[in-house]
């Protein structure tokens, strides 16, 4: 029988998205008329920064940790977003107050250094300011994909250093995560493992990786990795509740006997591996401290909504 191919970033079909309103530089426009130039830096070059977070109950959960990462890599590649913090943060509530959207909402809030003159990599050829991108969707991700899990394939494409292009920035220039995935999917998995320059496991193409074993919480040192909210977040509720976490160096021997593996991101939260490149891990499904680590990232969630509207 023929796997079906899943995703962590599966989501529910939604019929409102087809007329949402998408903001570009301060103006909200319907989605089917939302563009940008084909001189704008991010489609020529792949010039710019994003980040993506979720709106839960009226509020952006864990605001301040995905703004301090969008203006660290704005700074990281000398570019000037125009805009501050709090501006940057009315722009985010003017777009799904528009889009009357409240709850089970993402975001991919996108920078660029903007317009070019001329097709070129250089910035000096950028006139006028930055390209500010904010597109809202109702999403929600399938159920379907936590309860079955994800399948794994180990890439080939390993993540760089940091004095190439540093995997924590969160740019976009994916090309290299694009052709690792397509590598998982020919190979008929879901997502792409990808290892680091010294052979150890480093990420995900478009999420984190974690492994347990004898109760215990690996992921990578993080040199080599996405620099991931909720990766952090997962390390957080770990140190919180007793749950030993390791940030460390491990190889493909250890994810193969491993006794559960999962995933994560903010769209999709904590995802369960069930198989890396045709090993079952663990019992092939959703694991006991796997659940218990989604409970607790859960929790989080709703401390920081119920803390965002005490200081209403």
């Amino acid at each position: 029988m023929k796997q079906m191919k899943r995703g962590t970033h599966d989501a529910l079909p939604d019929p409102r998205n087809e007329k949402v309103l998408i903001y570009i530089n301060g103006d909200l426009v319907p989605r089917a008329e939302a563009k940008v130039s084909v001189f704008d830096s991010g489609f020529l070059v792949g010039d710019g920064v994003w980040e993506s977070m979720r709106l839960h109950d009226g509020v952006f959960v864990f605001l301040d940790q995905h703004l301090d990462r969008l203006f660290q890599g704005a700074k990281a590649i000398g570019l000037d977003i125009g805009m501050t913090r709090q501006e940057l943060t009315e722009a985010l509530y003017k777009t799904v107050e528009a889009n009357d959207m409240h709850s089970g909402v993402h975001i991919r809030l996108m920078v660029t250094r903007g317009i070019k003159k001329t097709p070129s990599q250089h910035p000096n050829l950028t006139v006028g300011g930055p390209t500010i991108v904010i597109v809202a969707e109702h999403k929600q991700a399938d159920p379907a994909t936590t309860r079955a899990g994800v399948r794994l394939f180990t890439s080939t494409v390993r993540r760089g250093p940091p004095d190439y292009l540093d995997p924590r920035l969160n740019c976009h220039s994916k090309l290299h995560e694009v052709i690792a995935l397509i590598q998982a999917l020919q190979a008929g998995a879901d997502e792409a493992l990808m290892l680091d320059v010294n052979g150890f496991v480093s990420t995900c193409n478009a999420t984190n990786f974690f492994m347990i074993k004898n109760e215990e919480v690996w992921t990578s040192t993080g040199q080599y990795c996405m620099n991931g909210i909720t990766r952090g977040m997962v390390i957080k509720v770990c140190r919180k509740n007793d749950i030993v976490v390791r940030e460390k160096n491990f190889s493909l021997t250890d994810v193969y006997d491993a006794d559960e593996a999962f995933v994560t991101g903010t769209f999709g939260g904590l995802t369960p591996v069930i198989e890396v490149d045709g090993r079952t891990i663990g019992v092939g499904g959703l694991g006991p401290l796997t659940r218990r680590l989604s409970e607790l990232y859960q929790a989080e969630i709703r401390a920081a909504i119920q803390a965002a509207k005490a200081e209403r």
